[in-house]
């Protein structure tokens, strides 16, 4: 009965849900929430439970994190006979969906939210992200070895990382950097430290925006500069357990769909279709939720290999294109996070509280600004960086050692 800070935290689920996030219930616990997670409406890690059961798939889509957000709030007041001040969300990945689906569609949910790398097109990205493990197998010359990711990301490297001012194995903007892996492609008689023609065609394509050759509509970004150290993760042997089983387990309930077989021609209008709003979250339109007092924080990882991380930027700009820039700025922020992949990792600061920065703006009015990110090492701090509001980027101030935040400020790209 002791020790809670009169707040309600519901917490979200990655994937296809299925689980109940017991860690992220006990951090909220720790910082003395009253908490809450739904596993969505089934048990499993993949969509096997959609056959048969539309309904479960809109459970999965929108209406558990809806009904936990109303019956969690409604269990704290009959617990402690008064209503939270305040009701947050925190998720990332599938739980950045689900923070996206919140703020449009039920605004009234929670008082501010939090969406890291959030996979709000599930369905448009899925064309994307097993694009890249088709390309690593259109041949058996195309496959990429796990040197062959090292060799293209030092290559990257060393063309990306000081446009930002500052050699730090960092690439604060690697969108404005036009890195093309065909500088590594074998010449006459090499056999090592370069890629086969297939391979850089492969390559290519990872990096690639995917577009409808019908239409030429823009599907989606690829990955970015930074990030190819873990592209092993999704295009090595096999496909991505997420998005391969939206195929076979939603839009062509067989197991045996083969990820080579995959058409934007043939399958993107199908699999819109079956989509249907349930489970993509793409509406621009944030002013109910805004207009509340509801505040959204967006963070994304620059090297994220399963979302690509220029979508949050998309979004991010749809929303000042519907409600302008000041309206967007009162109830939005977005981070882009320098070498981090999903929701963590990669080789970048990757540590940060956005829950204390998403209580201080909802609370106390304090707008976001730069928040302090870290990198260890065994424990150890290796350095520590400033996150910036998008657009802006971290400076170096060009004295004081480059490890140190303290001595980097955010401004203009």
């Amino acid at each position: 009965m002791s020790g809670w800070n009169g707040k309600f935290l519901a917490v979200g689920n990655g994937a296809w849900g299925g689980s109940i996030q017991y860690n992220a219930l006990g951090n909220g616990i720790r910082r003395g929430y009253a908490t809450a997670s739904t596993d969505t409406g089934h048990t499993g890690s993949d969509a096997s439970f959609a056959i048969g059961h539309p309904e479960k798939l809109i459970d999965f889509g929108s209406r558990a994190v809806h009904q936990m957000a109303v019956q969690g709030k409604a269990t704290v007041d009959a617990f402690y006979s008064t209503a939270p001040d305040y009701s947050y969300f925190n998720g990332c990945s599938g739980g950045g969906r689900q923070s996206f689906m919140e703020a449009q569609r039920y605004p009234d949910d929670f008082d501010a939210i939090i969406a890291g790398a959030p996979g709000y097109d599930r369905t448009d990205v899925a064309f994307q992200t097993l694009g890249m493990i088709r390309a690593t197998h259109e041949t058996p010359e195309s496959y990429l070895e796990r040197a062959d990711f090292t060799l293209i990301h030092e290559a990257a490297m060393q063309m990306c990382d000081a446009r930002d001012g500052l050699e730090d194995q960092l690439i604060s903007d690697p969108v404005g950097c036009d890195f093309d892996p065909g500088a590594l492609q074998c010449k006459s008689g090499e056999t090592s430290a370069c890629l086969s023609e297939s391979q850089v065609t492969a390559a290519r394509e990872i990096y690639s925006t995917i577009t409808d050759p019908r239409t030429g509509e823009i599907l989606t970004t690829g990955m970015e500069p930074g990030s190819e150290l873990l592209w092993e993760h999704v295009a090595a042997r096999e496909p991505h357990p997420m998005y391969i089983s939206l195929f076979q387990h939603v839009l062509f309930p067989d197991e045996r769909f083969n990820f080579l077989d995959i058409s934007v021609v043939e399958h993107l209008d199908y699999a819109r279709e079956v989509d249907g709003g349930i489970y993509a979250a793409t509406s621009a339109d944030l002013e109910p939720f805004i207009n509340g007092g509801g505040r959204l924080l967006i963070y994304h990882g620059w090297a994220d290999q399963n979302i690509p991380p220029a979508g949050s930027i998309d979004y991010y700009e749809q929303v000042v294109d519907t409600l302008g820039k000041e309206r967007t700025e009162e109830g939005v922020a977005l981070y882009m996070v320098p070498g981090m992949g999903h929701c963590g990792g990669g080789h970048g600061p990757n540590e940060f509280d956005m829950l204390s920065v998403l209580e201080q703006w909802r609370e106390d009015g304090r707008a976001p600004a730069a928040v302090l990110a870290t990198q260890r090492e065994n424990g150890e701090v290796l350095r520590t960086r400033p996150l910036c509001p998008y657009p802006q980027v971290p400076r170096y101030d060009g004295t004081g050692s480059v490890n140190e935040a303290d001595n980097f400020s955010c401004a203009a790209p």
